[in-house]
């Protein structure tokens, strides 16, 4: 029944018997299950050598998917992040294909990268999107241990950071010069970066991303 309630609220989907089925009558088959259920989950999968494969297994190589599937098929990595459903999204892509780029380019945009290398560093960058909500999190955290309400520091700090964020459509100011613009010579800004995201900070910060690019390897 709830296969049924599902595809009648989308219209144009329909329910197949297995994945099996899927697979045959797709053109561009989407490989999303976790990393550690891959082997479980497509065993016995088989994809004919005229479909496209889309991986977004993170830290799963594309030759490791096509011995998976025992399949001679062009094999896509991606990483499509949330912010796709809105269509606001870059997704990188490896090796550069054609239809999946065009697929990706209307969720928001593509940037295809030069080698599965470049890809995995693309990759670990994506692990740092919970740390800044995290730090937001501690930021509201502060306002409220020194007295202001919880909603008005929530709203505050949405409302400031939301302002900020719009600033990154400017692709023609790096994002040294953004920090620059919302900073003053001596000002408050500048004072937190430079005494609390200090060098050592900056370096504890790339060691965790080498350590997750290493495991992505």
């Amino acid at each position: 029944m709830r296969r049924v309630r599902r595809r009648a609220c989308y219209e144009g989907v329909q329910v197949c018997a297995d994945n099996q089925e899927v697979v045959d009558r797709s053109e561009l088959v989407i490989i999303a299950v976790r990393r550690q259920d891959r082997h479980e989950a497509l065993a016995d999968l088989r994809v004919d050598g005229d479909r496209t494969v889309v991986n977004v297994m993170a830290g799963v190589a594309g030759d490791d998917l096509r011995r998976i599937l025992d399949t001679d098929a062009p094999v896509v990595r991606a990483i499509p992040l949330p912010s796709v459903r809105e269509r606001r999204s870059v997704t990188a892509t490896y090796p550069s294909h054609p239809a999946v780029d065009a697929l990706f380019e209307y969720l928001g945009g593509v940037l295809p990268v030069a080698d599965e290398a470049a890809f995995d560093v693309h990759s670990a960058l994506t692990g740092t999107l919970t740390t800044h909500y995290s730090y937001l999190a501690t930021l509201t955290s502060w306002a409220v241990g020194h007295g202001v309400a919880p909603d008005d520091a929530d709203r505050y700090i949405r409302g400031l950071f939301r302002g900020a964020g719009r600033a990154l459509s400017d692709e023609t100011r790096t994002l040294r010069q953004l920090a620059a613009d919302h900073e003053t010579p001596n000002g408050n800004n500048e004072r937190i970066r430079t005494t609390w995201f200090d060098p050592a900070n900056s370096e504890a910060l790339g060691r965790a991303l080498d350590g997750l690019l290493l495991s992505l390897r």
